[in-house]
Order: structure tokens, then C-alpha cells, then sequence
């Protein structure tokens, strides 16, 4: 079954400038900006323009050039941001969510790009 995309969901709002965000970087085919919500004191955004509703989608269907430039995008985030621990920065984490098991509240493909501070394991083992 092929993924149906909602046009009313917020980040399709906001590529529409419906909402406005508080933007770190635009660029063709992506947008990066803070989370409303943060949950550490870096917590950045990263959106394909495009249509995608999540990993798999995208990673299937986004063309050669939407897949390069969102992931130089991310990259280029974590460089803005003095995250990166190659550059001295401390270190992120990057999520992204998928489907009702993976916990995904907006049905627009997005990577959280967290950092500032140590972040805790990322799950806890279950047995």
C-alpha cells in the first residue's frame, strides 16, 4: 500500500507559511528550524519539502538530489550549531520517528537533531 500524504499536517503548514518557525536553514529542498518543544537545549528540525510521510518513504521515493541535499542539510545544521564532535563540539543524537510503534505525531518525514547536554541511553532493555 503506497503512503498517503496529509496536506493539513503542521509541517506542511509551515513549508507553506501558514506557521511560522524560528528557521536555522532553507534551502531547496529542505528546512531546518527549532522545535516549538524542545527537549534539550538544542533541538533542531530537519524537513524534506517534499511530500514524504517518513524514513522509508522518503528513502524510496525522494529523488537523487532531494536525498543529498537534505542530509548535507542536517550535516550542515549540526556545523551551525558547534555539535559536531569532529569540530569539538560534544555531540547529538538524530531521531526519527515512524508509524504508531516508532511514536510519530506528524505524519511528515523529520529528523531531531538533539544536543547540549548528555542525552541518557536511548532505551531501555527490555527482556
Amino acid at each position: 500500500m503506497a503512503y498517503v500524504y496529509d496536506d493539513t499536517n503542521v509541517f506542511a503548514r509551515i513549508l507553506r507559511g501558514e506557521i511560522p518557525n524560528k528557521t536555522v536553514l532553507e534551502t531547496e529542498h529542505t528546512l531546518a528550524f527549532h522545535d516549538i518543544g524542545p527537549q534539550a537545549p538544542v533541538h533542531v528540525l530537519v524537513i524534506p519539502k517534499g511530500k514524504y510521510v517518513n524514513f522509508d518513504h522518503f528513502s524510496a521515493e525522494a529523488s537523487t538530489e532531494e536525498i543529498a541535499d537534505f542530509m548535507r542539510s542536517a550535516a550542515a545544521v549540526c556545523e551551525t550549531l558547534g555539535i559536531r564532535p569532529g569540530d569539538g563540539g560534544q555531540g547529538y543524537r538524530t531521531i526519527s520517528n515512524a508509524g504508531t510503534h516508532g511514536v510519530q505525531e506528524v505524519p511528515h518525514y523529520h529528523m531531531h537533531i538533539l544536543g547540549g547536554r548528555v542525552l541518557g541511553s536511548m532505551l531501555k532493555r527490555v527482556d
